[in-house]
């Protein structure tokens, strides 16, 4: 979780939520809170900047005051940019940051599994001790990636849009870890699990956070539907030889938790699998809705 004065869910209702990052707080729309009442009405008249759609997707942001145009939150050792877009976003998913405490209590575990006792430590890797390899598709702003290889993993961090790998890349110079072992691929996250199929190379662990719907840098149509079955069979290739960890998350209304862990559960075989729900708790105790996460762990 996010310290208090980091972020903050102050209220959410009639299809938007109320937030606040560092010292902004935000009105956006939310799929999620729609047919559910506000909490404190008044509240609302708070935010410094309000999200309204005007096209489609995309819109504008509209504020009495001149605001800054990218600020900083952090998570732990993370330094996280953020910045007001045409569609509504900031750079970060509020309800990630539990994944990313998981994901660094996997690789170090993993990590400490393989350790002597004599060379055990939570922040080295001893020289015999090759670090996990971790793909991350659909990398987004990196937050994933950077707590992977904080943690000591070496990662491959893809996403089909060049402004938001260099948006991660941003990220990791901001979080002390520009010089950390990870390959920055602008890429359609499938072609690119294909050919790393074809090219040999294997991973110890993937991370996925695919949208319900998008494009590749080439057009190439993404239908999570029609294509998650298919993608999640390449990654099981991939780990096949020594598969610690998959992680997923959805925002996909037909696939809930019990839906997204058989298919987990189908493709990648025996191991520790867990589903839930993701939400964000506000200041006065609600949840919001907020996706599906599946948590599958090999042995050792």
């Amino acid at each position: 979780m996010f310290a208090s004065e980091m972020y903050g869910l102050l209220d959410f209702g009639d299809g938007r939520r109320l937030e606040r990052f560092g010292a902004l707080v935000l009105d956006r729309p939310c799929p999620t809170a729609e047919g559910l009442a506000k909490g404190d009405p008044a509240l609302w008249q708070k935010a410094d900047a309000r999200f309204v759609r005007t096209e489609g997707k995309q819109g504008e942001w509209r504020s009495d005051r001149a605001l800054p145009e990218r600020w900083t939150i952090a998570h732990e050792q993370l330094t996280l940019e953020l910045k007001r877009t045409e569609f509504g976003h900031l750079g970060v998913f509020p309800e990630q940051a539990a994944n990313w405490d998981w994901l660094t209590r996997q690789i170090r575990r993993v990590r400490e599994t393989h350790q002597s006792p004599s060379t055990a430590s939570p922040t080295s890797t001893p020289p015999d001790v090759a670090p996990l390899r971790v793909l991350n598709l659909f990398a987004y702003t990196g937050a994933s990636t950077l707590a992977a290889a904080a943690a000591g993993a070496e990662v491959v961090h893809v996403d089909a849009a060049r402004n938001v790998v260099d948006w991660a890349r941003r990220n990791a110079e901001a979080s002390g870890l520009a010089d950390a072992p990870v390959r920055w691929i602008a890429e359609d996250a499938t072609k690119f699990a294909k050919r790393e199929l074809k090219r040999g190379n294997r991973y110890d662990a993937v991370i996925l956070d695919p949208p319900s719907y998008g494009h590749g840098p080439r057009g190439e149509v993404w239908r999570l539907t029609k294509h998650l079955p298919r993608l999640l069979a390449i990654c099981a290739d991939l780990t096949a030889e020594e598969r610690r960890f998959l992680l997923i998350t959805c925002h996909t209304p037909q696939f809930g938790p019990a839906r997204l862990e058989g298919l987990v559960a189908d493709t990648l075989g025996p191991g520790h699998t867990t589903a839930e729900h993701l939400v964000l708790t506000s200041s006065t105790g609600r949840e919001l809705p907020s996706g599906v996460v599946v948590r599958w762990e090999g042995g050792g």
